[in-house]
């Protein structure tokens, strides 16, 4: 036991998950920047600067996809039974595959990849008897549904802004939405520290609960502690953000002009903020990228480039038996090793 009161692979497994959230920001800068960027309204380093400031006022919002987390996705008697080597294992395997994905360019997701890690590590030792699948097929299904809805709202907000400015000249209505930009990235790096950063809360929580042998009770809440640390990790991973998937969303989906950013990012951020009241993790890469297809879609069908946003979708559909994959893997070497 440490000073804190928790074992040596609890207190590792705490700044590894912390790690992930770094990693997690550095992995989704991305999604918070990249119409900023793309319509050149802030340069790269100002835009992160921006959006990492948001991202920490995030965690404050709300802690219930932390509940979530903790609690609706692996059964808590499996969790007590193996306890923290199997979270181990599962943040292990979230990082592994985020840092594949973004050596690849490919804006996959970090909240999934964990989901995918806990399933893979419980899963080995009890099958689908591991998993909680209330919580689990809610989350699986806003794979789907966020990226749909976040098309329709960048959609639905772009025709609405051209039937409202159709009497402007279009470089007076870009000229105002360059400012109004400003506003959407920091709604989105707003609600997506509300998202993201929850992920890492609930995995710390779990840890804290199973090493100090306190079992969570109903009222499941996070520490003040672990929201600030984990709002610190990932807007500091969004700081030093990943330049390849800022290049993908900025500029490969589609090109976009700054009243287009402004739709893109205010639709996402808004999917964003009721999943996270409702406590559903859910991608903001996925929600980001289907609210920039959605504005691409307006301008004509074909000005989004849907070879590319296939092989997106692919990602996203195997980054959770990926992800389950290496931490299975993982959690049954650590197994035998013992």
């Amino acid at each position: 036991m440490d000073v804190l009161g928790l074992p040596a692979l609890a207190i590792a497994t705490i700044i590894l998950t912390l790690g992930f959230e770094f990693v997690n920001g550095f992995h989704d800068s991305a999604n918070s920047i990249a119409t900023v960027v793309a319509t050149k309204v802030l340069t790269p380093v100002k835009a992160v600067a921006w959006a990492a400031m948001f991202n920490f006022l995030g965690i404050f919002i709300s802690d219930r996809v932390a509940r979530t987390i903790g609690q609706g996705i692996i059964d808590q008697d499996l969790l007590w039974a193996y306890g923290v080597q199997l979270i181990f294992c599962a943040v292990v395997g979230a990082i592994i595959w985020d840092l594949i994905t973004w050596w690849w360019g490919i804006p996959t997701s970090s909240s999934h990849a964990l989901i995918g890690g806990l399933i893979g590590a419980g899963g080995a030792v009890a099958a689908v008897d591991a998993i909680v699948w209330s919580g689990t097929l809610k989350t699986v299904a806003f794979i789907v549904i966020s990226p749909a809805v976040g098309l329709v709202a960048g959609f639905v907000l772009v025709v609405l802004v051209t039937r409202v400015a159709r009497h402007y000249a279009r470089g007076t209505v870009n000229k105002w939405f360059r400012k109004l930009q400003l506003l959407s990235s920091a709604f989105f790096s707003l609600t997506h520290g509300t998202n993201d950063a929850q992920k890492g809360m609930g995995i710390i929580m779990m840890v804290i609960f199973v090493s100090s042998a306190s079992a969570p009770s109903e009222e499941f809440s996070v520490y003040t502690w672990v929201m600030v640390a984990c709002g610190l990790s990932i807007a500091l991973g969004t700081f030093f953000g990943g330049w390849r998937i800022v290049k993908t969303m900025a500029s490969r989906i589609t090109k976009l002009e700054p009243y287009q950013g402004f739709c893109a990012e205010t639709g996402g951020a808004g999917v964003l903020l009721v999943t996270a009241i409702f406590g559903i993790p859910v991608s903001t890469t996925h929600t980001i990228s289907g609210s920039i297809m959605g504005v691409g879609a307006t301008k004509r069908f074909s000005a989004v480039r849907w070879g590319l946003g296939r092989k997106i979708v692919v990602a996203w559909i195997v980054t959770i038996p990926a992800a389950a994959t290496i931490s299975g893997l993982l959690f049954l070497g650590v197994l035998w090793l013992g």
